[in-house]
């Protein structure tokens, strides 16, 4: 650990916050407003998208409707880009003749990018033509992430708005096409031509051979990666054009495109608070989600850059351990802050970029990345999962704290009663269940242990990570797990789809419910969920939760693997 270090994680969290407030205002308005800012330049096309369509944007759905149009979406998105994997040999954009991709890996991958996890147990380089990586994996990059925006929109709108007879959340195509055109376009552009001029290659060429120094040959992958790895970051997707993802120089040569991509990841999670916190009419709502989130995340990096700076404690008192710290599976030109930085941001959205191997993180490094998703990738969180998450823990908050002082609890003035928590509870579980079943199946059946890379404790987080990553729709691996098998390409694209839609329903039947609702104003009684005491409590609620599931798990990997290697026993 270092002043320089410190200084470039203060600096990145100083540009987010300074960033939530106007990028948040831009997002209320353009999802929010009836006449968007920029509608003379992308208005032409929103409207040409709704002809194309057939659909009115101007009606609104109940949320069984707006789910209804949510997973229907969804399924053609799964089947189209099955097909386009499947086919690919007999479709244009494939200078390097690239064969079909078997049939599991296809499944594993249409779920994965569907669902904004965008797990990759293939190397992308050799295994996806341009015309899939574009029009396939690209395109699913822009949709999934607007889709899940729309989730938190019209979770945000049943807390926000006046009671609604007809329990009305807001129309699913609008916010897809409005988060898409106004949002996700043009930011992409930008953030595009910024990587190519940092250096981030962008073609349509055939991969070169070229002639190394010692003499040999040496195929280099070609392709148009930074326009892919704009939206990978802005849309918190995280997969990577090249099977190194963010650690390719291709992907990402220097550190000041470093953090240029890790801006990208959060922006868009941060400034929803401030969104949100316009919709309540008290910005102050969306200042304490930021808070809460703000502490976790600080709180993670500072953890990881500890374990990370003070070396394998396997070689405590050695003289390498110290002034070096740990890095293997690390590049040089990012360090040791950097890479922390970076995985905590990935792990806390769900955003499966890595420029680091995790697998060869610390055990406590290692832990980091594994909770931050275990609690529901919520520190900042996916583009738009991130905050309809942490609106239900502070909906279980308020309740936690309504039985504490025998009210019935509230939450912007809209009663939380039975129906809301027990969907609230449904939304907890299905996560833990998912992880920790196919979890515990995979590591006592040699179909599931045959390609673990390591045995013991480190074996176990290996397996535990995967499952956690698919289930949190996050995307990131240790990189210690040969995934590319039928057991984990269909078991992960099965966790993948219970941990996006299955989360996904629940939190929009709340939305339904809680618009029907009027709001009471403030009594006595209210707790107000405005300052430190909420911001307390709302995070004792993640971490014990977080905690209480995943802590026997997180006890036979990473903790006692740890201890292990102090006492000088490695795996």
């Amino acid at each position: 650990m270092n002043v320089a270090g410190w200084s470039q994680i203060a600096v990145f969290s100083l540009l987010i916050l300074a960033a939530a407030k106007p990028f948040g205002l831009y997002l209320h308005r353009v999802l929010e407003g009836e006449r968007p800012p920029l509608r003379r330049v992308f208005g032409p096309l929103e409207r040409a998208i709704y002809r194309l369509a057939g659909v009115d944007a101007t009606a609104e759905q109940r949320w069984d409707a707006y789910t209804l149009a949510l997973l229907l979406f969804s399924t053609c998105g799964v089947l189209v880009t099955y097909a386009l994997q499947r086919l690919q040999p007999h479709l244009p954009l494939n200078p390097q003749g690239l064969g079909p991709v078997e049939a599991s890996s296809a499944f594993n991958t249409a779920a994965s990018f569907t669902t904004n996890t965008n797990w990759q147990g293939y190397a992308g380089e050799t295994t996806m033509s341009y015309l899939t990586q574009m029009a396939g994996l690209g395109w699913h990059n822009f949709v999934s992430a607007a889709a899940g925006v729309g989730v938190a929109l019209a979770l945000a709108r049943g807390l926000t708005r006046p009671a609604n007879a007809a329990r009305t959340v807001g129309n699913f195509w609008r916010d897809l096409v409005r988060t898409t055109v106004y949002v996700l376009l043009p930011l992409s552009v930008v953030a595009g031509l910024a990587l190519a001029a940092g250096g981030v290659i962008q073609n349509l060429d055939s991969y070169l051979e070229v002639v190394t120094l010692e003499g040999g040959k040496q195929v280099l992958a070609m392709g148009p990666v930074a326009s892919q790895e704009a939206i990978k970051e802005l849309g918190t997707n995280g997969g990577g054009f090249m099977s190194a993802n963010s650690a390719h120089p291709f992907e990402n040569p220097t550190p000041l495109t470093n953090f240029l991509e890790m801006l990208l990841i959060l922006v868009i999670p941060a400034a929803l608070t401030y969104t949100f916190g316009l919709m309540a009419g008290d910005t102050r709502q969306g200042w304490a989600l930021f808070a809460a989130m703000s502490v976790l995340f600080v709180a993670g990096v500072a953890v990881a850059y500890g374990a990370e700076s003070a070396g394998n404690p396997a070689l405590r008192g050695l003289p390498i351990a110290e002034p070096l710290g740990n890095m293997e599976g690390k590049e040089v030109r990012f360090g040791i802050a950097s890479s922390v930085l970076f995985a905590t941001i990935t792990t806390g959205t769900s955003c499966g970029a890595v420029n680091s191997m995790h697998d060869s993180f610390t055990p406590l490094g290692g832990l980091v990345p594994m909770f931050n998703m275990q609690l529901g990738e919520v520190i900042f969180g996916g583009v738009g999962a991130g905050i309809y998450g942490m609106l239900v823990m502070a909906i279980l908050s308020v309740f936690i704290a309504g039985l504490m002082v025998g009210r019935t609890p509230e939450y912007l003035g809209k009663k939380v009663e039975s129906r809301e928590v027990k969907l609230a509870m449904l939304y907890v579980l299905v996560f833990p269940l998912t992880v920790l079943t196919l979890s515990a199946w995979s590591l006592v059946v040699p179909y599931g242990t045959t390609t673990l890379n390591h045995a013991g404790p480190h074996g176990l987080s290996e397996a535990l990570y995967a499952f956690t990553s698919a289930a949190g729709n996050n995307g990131s691996a240790f990189a210690g797990l040969g995934a590319n098998t039928l057991w984990y390409n269909t078991t992960l694209g099965l966790a993948m789809l219970v941990g996006r839609f299955w989360m996904i329903v629940p939190v929009l039947a709340i939305a339904g419910s809680l618009a029907a609702k009027n709001a009471a104003p403030p009594g006595p009684g209210t707790l107000p969920t405005t300052g430190p005491l909420f911001v307390v409590l709302l995070l004792s609620v993640l971490v014990i939760v977080g905690a209480l599931t995943f802590l026997p798990a997180l006890s036979l990997g990473p903790i006692v693997e740890h201890y292990l290697a102090r006492a000088g026993r490695t795996f």
